[in-house]
């Protein structure tokens, strides 16, 4: 099996869903063309048949991007799919992603049908979809929760039926890792026709799992996965972007790769970031403002004597100019030495000393204590 893992950006379609987020058609198509120069395989540009400006947006995005795969989604249903395929006739590369439901909670809840009704509804809408574009992906909404048997049943159904791509969302983030897994393993041991499609896996992050439950379900075979820049999506977010590039980089010897140049991570970050008016969390993974910081004592020494006593990677592999040494009060001498060096201080042991009580006072009152505090301070 292929150990080249696909990366399935959702950001512009499920990471708009957030609140407060939305972004006109040229906003789009400026983030998607970063999308396609950091290396995403598909983008997932929209939702046609919701909205005009939806559907004006996938049509200019399929226009502007050349090299990555362009995704509409769609409900399984005729008039869905037919404005998903007429918003990527530009397209080089298209995708109609349709589905349903396959939750016994979905199908009694939300569709008030029944397992065989909703099996046929998938089964017409892939043959439907597949008639008017060569690459469809169909999703099996709220997998996570589905039964293991009619799981199976519907994945084989929908590949009969000309799906290339079929989708196992853990939409509501329900699955902790090893039962996540174990149901992707399920689908490649009872599915006959797997081989004939790729297992697409699309975790949401509502108990904190969702890369977790992405990096399991790669392990027991999903070969795509569905992600957005900064984790942004419905309700807590989605599987992050970076997090699975990054952790598939770092453990290279699990042998999984990505074509994504993780170098430009942290700028496509910073551009969602400020377009979208969603800050990211200074503690978020890879990309937060503290990813590279180091404020204890303890770990500048370590640090400032070799990086990786506490960074497994290095913060330009991910386009973060430098690691950074803040000043605290749990600093200890080596990091106050350090950046009074780079000030072009250099004071032989009492005299540090004496600085180091005085530094630790200020700390104490101003929390951070910055280069021009330290100024003050050697005054």
């Amino acid at each position: 099996m292929s150990q080249r893992i696909y990366i399935f950006d959702t950001t512009l379609r499920d990471g708009e869903q957030v609140p407060g987020c939305q972004l006109t058609t040229e906003e789009k198509v400026v983030v998607a063309k970063e999308l396609e120069r950091l290396g995403v395989d598909i983008i997932e540009a929209g939702f046609p048949i919701s909205s005009p400006g939806d559907f004006r947006s996938v049509t200019e995005i399929s226009k502007a991007v050349s090299e990555s795969t362009i995704c509409a989604l769609s409900r399984a249903k005729e008039g869905d799919i037919d404005a998903a395929a007429q918003a990527l006739k530009y397209a080089k590369r298209g995708r109609i992603h349709t589905g349903i439901g396959s939750s016994d909670i979905h199908i009694r809840s939300k569709f008030n049908s029944t397992r065989e009704s909703i099996l046929e509804q998938a089964v017409a809408a892939t043959k439907y979809a597949r008639n008017l574009i060569d690459d469809v992906e169909f999703y099996a909404e709220d997998a996570g929760r589905a039964d293991l048997e009619f799981l199976a049943r519907l994945v084989e159904s929908v590949i009969a039926a000309g799906a290339t791509v079929v989708n196992i969302p853990d939409t509501t983030g329900y699955c902790l890792p090893d039962q996540y897994g174990a149901k992707i393993k399920y689908i490649y041991d009872h599915v006959p026709n797997i081989d004939k499609a790729t297992i697409s896996i699309h975790c949401h992050n509502d108990l904190g799992l969702a890369t977790a439950n992405a990096l399991a379900g790669i392990q027991y075979g999903a070969r795509q996965v569905e992600v957005t820049i900064n984790g942004i999506g419905e309700r807590a977010g989605n599987t992050s972007l970076e997090e699975v590039v990054m952790a598939l980089q770092v453990h290279k010897d699990l042998g999984y790769y990505t074509n994504v140049d993780s170098r430009r991570l942290y700028p496509v970050s910073q551009l969602v970031s400020q377009m979208m008016r969603m800050p990211v969390q200074a503690n978020k993974a890879i990309v937060g403002r503290n990813a590279f910081a180091h404020s204890s004592g303890i770990h500048q020494d370590g640090f400032l004597k070799s990086a990786e006593t506490y960074e497994i990677m290095n913060p330009h592999d991910v386009g973060v100019p430098t690691s950074s040494i803040v000043l605290t009060a749990r600093s200890g001498r080596h990091a106050l030495k350090h950046r009074l060096e780079m000030l072009g201080y250099r004071y032989d042991k009492p005299t540090l000393d004496t600085l180091y009580k005085r530094f630790l006072d200020m700390a104490d009152v101003r929390k951070e204590v910055n280069d021009k505090d330290l100024m003050e301070l050697v005054r």
